[in-house]
């Protein structure tokens, strides 16, 4: 069976060592966590873990019972296709010489990004949107000479009933 990217989000209670109790549960059964974001939800005694990984139906279906098993973790879902939304957020430091701005702003521009810090000689943008938004822009912007990157990994919510 072909591994695929699966994203998962957990309501947890908000305390000490229980995101080490879910990220001990990957790597003792030797799962891999391709990103990671944690955050308090509205009730400051709950907070949301997003988690990305690569696994088999199989796998996943194990990795979600071991997960339900934790007595801090309220709620899990599988965001994994099209009833959620998924997005991303990145910093990326790309070199801004005097030559290349025009077209780096009108990248920018393109995908609906922001500069949100200007060196002498680099552009800090700010950009939002699913996984394939963000490596699209990547590509523009590597030949170009991108510094450094920072993700955050997948954000995923239900989307309500209309």
């Amino acid at each position: 069976m072909k591994e695929q990217k699966h994203i998962m989000t957990m309501l947890v209670d908000n305390q000490p060592g229980v995101l080490s109790r879910v990220v001990g549960l990957f790597s003792g059964k030797g799962f891999n966590i391709e990103s990671l974001c944690v955050a308090p939800t509205m009730d400051p005694l709950v907070s949301r873990i997003t988690i990305v990984t690569k696994a088999n139906p199989p796998v996943i279906e194990q990795i979600e019972k071991q997960l339900r098993k934790l007595i801090n973790v309220i709620k899990l879902r599988d965001m994994t296709g099209d009833r959620a939304v998924k997005r991303e957020m990145a910093l990326i430091c790309v070199r801004a010489k005097p030559d290349h701005r025009a077209e780096i702003l009108r990248i920018v521009d393109i995908f609906r990004c922001k500069v949100v810090d200007v060196g002498l000689e680099h552009y800090i943008i700010e950009v939002t949107g699913d996984e394939g938004k963000l490596t699209a822009l990547i590509n523009l912007l590597k030949p170009l000479g991108i510094e450094k990157i920072a993700r955050s990994g997948s954000l995923a919510l239900y989307r309500e009933p209309k």
